[in-house]
């Protein structure tokens, strides 16, 4: 056990991160609630495996970045181990806001969780992506407008329903192309742009079809939900060129760890990469400061 690791406990005792120097996977197996992931770990294990592979092959030489955005990560208390849910939005928020890092918010149970996020923007004075988990049309529309102004875009986390901490707590749903495109005419009539978060499976170009959002995010919720097996480095590889034509702009989140992962991001068509692991990290064991050195860090500085 290192120093950093003995220091970071200390700060934070019931922090649920075990503060590795890699966060690759693999000491946190199966810790749900908490940092790990489904199936022991092994979707959070291969985004790490699919991103330094993809980086050793040399993916994006010409050194571009992608646009850098904290993940919508909530269950600060429940996952993280932070002192207040309240305290970590305020927290997280104003760390990323300093360090330049693009912000999204997440909701849950209960609604509480949303309107901490809105409220640590409002006083941080920033915007930001709201996404929101797959409840029926109805609550997606009223938490639609409790994100008022606020929002830079609107996002629904199309996998969440699989996520294995919420079940019994909501009713969440596996949405239609359908019930995606009334979401979507109702977020563009606000203005604003429109995103799909949770890409994972070949069929899904379907839906792409269908909808042709202004966002895809190929995700595999971290690891955290019960999906099909794989890296999303190795899905934005095989399918990139097929589902960019079908949507504005091509997101990816999960297991992205340093400046070589987020070049090959962008080398496999990304336009933006969404990141919570390494922040939560951060915050946890360094407070602001380390949120903004980690920041810089994956920005190659």
């Amino acid at each position: 056990m290192d120093n950093s690791y003995k220091e970071s406990k200390m700060k934070n005792p019931d922090a649920k991160c075990r503060f590795c120097p890699c966060c690759n996977g693999k000491a946190c197996t199966g810790e749900l609630p908490g940092m790990g992931g489904v199936y022991g770990n092994s979707n959070f294990v291969a985004n790490y495996e699919g991103w330094e592979t993809a980086s050793k092959n040399g993916e994006n030489d010409r050194g571009l970045f992608p646009e850098i955005w904290l993940a919508p990560m909530t269950g600060a208390v429940e996952n993280i181990g932070y002192h207040s849910e309240r305290d970590y939005y305020f927290d997280m928020i104003k760390a990323c806001s300093l360090a330049g890092i693009n912000i999204s918010i997440g909701d849950g149970v209960p609604d509480e969780k949303l309107l901490f996020g809105l409220e640590a923007m409002e006083r941080e004075n920033v915007k930001g992506g709201v996404f929101i988990k797959p409840y029926s049309d109805e609550k997606i529309f009223e938490r639609m407008e409790k994100a008022g102004n606020r929002a830079t875009l609107i996002g629904i986390d199309i996998d969440a329903y699989s996520i294995i901490t919420m079940r019994n707590l909501a009713k969440l749903e596996k949405k239609t192309a359908a019930s995606l495109k009334r979401i979507q005419e109702k977020v563009h009539e606000s203005g604003l742009p429109f995103a799909v978060k949770g890409i994972f499976f070949p069929e899904e170009k379907e839906l792409l079809e269908e909808l042709n959002p202004d966002i895809a995010v190929i995700s595999n919720h971290g690891g955290r939900v019960e999906t099909r097996k794989g890296s999303t480095a190795d899905f934005l590889a095989a399918y990139a060129k097929e589902f960019a034509p079908l949507c504005g702009e091509l997101w990816v989140d999960g297991g992205l760890r340093t400046t070589s992962h987020l070049k090959a991001a962008v080398g496999l068509g990304a336009k933006a990469v969404m990141i919570g692991r390494p922040f939560v990290s951060a915050l946890m064991s360094g407070g602001t400061e380390a949120v903004k050195k980690t920041a810089e860090e994956l920005n190659g500085g």
